[in-house]
């Protein structure tokens, strides 16, 4: 079991395998970052390379801990 905590603040989340983490993170972004959800902006295909980079990043986060 991994904990890592948020990229944006210091609430942690536990999972064993990275989708089981991300899945855990969700609703705490939900609520907690719900603004830098909806900064996002762009085209589709913008927002798609956006979201790819930040699962991407926090891919190598989990890994790494």
């Amino acid at each position: 079991m991994k904990t890592l905590k948020c990229d944006l603040c210091d609430h942690e989340v536990q999972g064993e395998t990275f989708e089981e983490w991300m899945n855990a993170l969700k609703p705490h972004y939900g609520e907690a970052h719900a603004d830098v959800m909806k900064s996002h902006s762009g085209s589709e295909e913008e927002m798609k390379t956006q979201m790819n980079k930040w699962m991407s990043e926090n891919k190598a986060r989990f890994d790494a801990a």
